[in-house]
């Protein structure tokens, strides 16, 4: 009985914690980003807990707006290209800002599909997820029809594996995207709910000669 309430305990316990410290180590994070001179201590005298935070926020919405006009739209594009020009800069900016265009656009998915693959190997199934098709070079040296897969690790799904696999070899899930994270992240435990399969309208025989309702007269 002890063991029970012991589990159940932890169960409750253990995801708010790791909520409350993933929560605080982000916020240390960008707080770290703005300087000293910034503070509220520094500016207003008073110490303000999260004032960093919120001007990190304030920051960040504030560049969106101005990134959203002509101006803003032209002088970026001008920073980016100045950026293009430095080699090792270059490399690295660009790296990320094709990462982030795909995970944080609102008109783009990072994830399209939840499909089922074989992987580490034959006979193995796995959750992956559907990020699009090869394409480039890499495409001119696959035969067939193939589609570019995630496979996360758990219960870190944002660490994972990169893979091409063939279409006839994945197969396609009913199941949300956001529930077969759970699924991975859970370790199998949060099982999603099976697809409701829509019911057939049953038809109800008629006698000869009787209409049925919005059948026209002859």
């Amino acid at each position: 009985m002890f063991k029970k309430y012991f589990i159940t305990g932890l169960l409750i316990w253990v995801p708010l914690v790791i909520t409350v410290w993933v929560l605080g180590v982000l916020i240390a994070t960008l707080e770290g980003f703005v300087p000293g001179f910034l503070s509220a201590e520094s500016l207003f005298g008073v110490d303000i807990p999260g004032f960093r935070f919120l001007l990190v926020i304030l920051v960040v919405l504030l560049t969106g707006v101005f990134a959203a006009n002509l101006l803003g739209r032209t002088m970026l594009d001008q920073w980016e290209k100045l950026l293009g020009r430095i080699p090792l800069v270059r490399s690295i900016y660009n790296s990320v800002k094709q990462v982030s265009d795909t995970v944080l656009a609102p008109n783009g998915q990072a994830f399209r599909q939840a499909v089922l693959v074989q992987y580490p190997r034959h006979g193995s199934w796995t959750i992956a997820f559907l990020t699009g098709i090869p394409s480039g070079e890499v495409a001119t040296h696959l035969p067939g029809d193939h589609v570019s897969v995630y496979v996360p690790t758990t219960p870190n799904p944002t660490s994972g594996f990169f893979l091409m696999m063939p279409r006839a070899e994945v197969v396609d899930l009913h199941m949300s995207v956001d529930s077969a994270l759970k699924y991975v992240v859970s370790m199998g435990v949060v099982a999603p709910p099976p697809p409701v399969v829509p019911e057939q309208p049953i038809e109800i025989p008629t006698a000869p000669g009787v209409r049925q309702r919005g059948e026209d007269a002859p």
